[in-house]
């Protein structure tokens, strides 16, 4: 009986390691997954980062030139303004 025991035990152990041997792939290929699409949210936040700092850096340049373009403005009127004082004298 005791023989017995030994042989189920080997039986069972031999099981687990064909079931074990199988799941392996599988399991490696899950990690595989995992690592892959945590790579690719990595590359999207910095993709994305450099996208809003590229846009602060266009918004920048955007309220500089509409700055400078207001200034233009007001100094044409100005001088326009002007124009007509000499003209009305």
């Amino acid at each position: 009986m005791e023989n017995g025991y030994v042989i189920l035990g080997i039986v069972a152990l031999l099981f687990l390691s064909m079931y074990g041997y199988s799941y392996w792939s599988v399991f490696k290929e899950k990690i595989i997954q995992k690592r892959a699409h945590e790579e690719q949210l990595k590359k999207q936040e910095i993709r994305r980062q450099r996208r809003l700092k590229n846009q602060a850096l266009i918004d920048a340049k955007v309220n500089a030139f509409n700055k400078r373009k207001a200034e233009i403005k007001h100094e044409l009127s100005m001088l326009n303004r002007l124009k007509e004082q000499q003209k009305v004298s």
